[in-house]
């Protein structure tokens, strides 16, 4: 694949990309704040992990991958 038109994809994938993350706000599902996300809270510092939206994320990557290859 030419340099070119392999940069047009990723270009187009990361607008794609931008897109989906400024919605996602609106959506009625709380990315990043999902049941099994980690949060811990201490007195000067805090943690947080999120665990479920990670997953979720690689579940709905995997599906479109694998639709993309049929």
């Amino acid at each position: 694949m030419p340099l070119g038109r392999m940069l047009i994809i990723v270009g187009l994938v990361l607008l794609a990309a931008g897109v989906v993350v400024t919605l996602a706000g609106r959506l009625p599902i709380p990315f990043g704040r999902l049941p099994g996300d980690i949060r811990i809270h201490g007195k000067n510092s805090s943690f947080y992990f999120p665990l479920t939206t990670c997953l979720v994320v690689s579940a709905v990557a995997s599906l479109v991958m694998w639709l993309l290859r049929r």
